[in-house]
């Protein structure tokens, strides 16, 4: 699944069966996992769109809320109303064949 995500781009993903996107990945320098969900306000998808996470030239995740900016590589709010907090990251578990899997318990609590 790793090398099927083009570097720049993010896609959502719906493991625990809820019917929408509760995690989403980045590909940029690495592959982020993140729970979609903004800091600011709780329960609120971060997508403006599908799969529609970044900012138009893919440096940034942007919530489409209020606009709120993120870092990438850390999560870390760096313009809007919640500078200084952190997206939730989910930890990916790298599987023989190349896919990654996340814990099944860490979305139930990471919340």
């Amino acid at each position: 699944m790793a090398d099927e995500l083009p570097e720049g781009t993010s896609r959502g993903f719906d493991p625990m069966g809820t019917g929408r996107d509760t995690m989403f990945l980045v590909k940029r320098d690495g592959l982020h996992a993140w729970k979609n969900e903004c800091p600011h306000w709780a329960n609120t998808s971060m997508a403006w769109r599908k799969d529609a996470f970044l900012n138009a030239d893919g440096t940034r995740i942007v919530c489409a809320a209020h606009g709120a900016q993120f870092d990438i590589a850390t999560g870390v709010c760096t313009l809007g109303p919640c500078i200084g907090q952190t997206l939730k990251r989910v930890s990916l578990i790298d599987l023989d064949d190349g896919a990654v899997a996340v814990a099944r318990e860490e979305l139930e609590t990471n919340t």
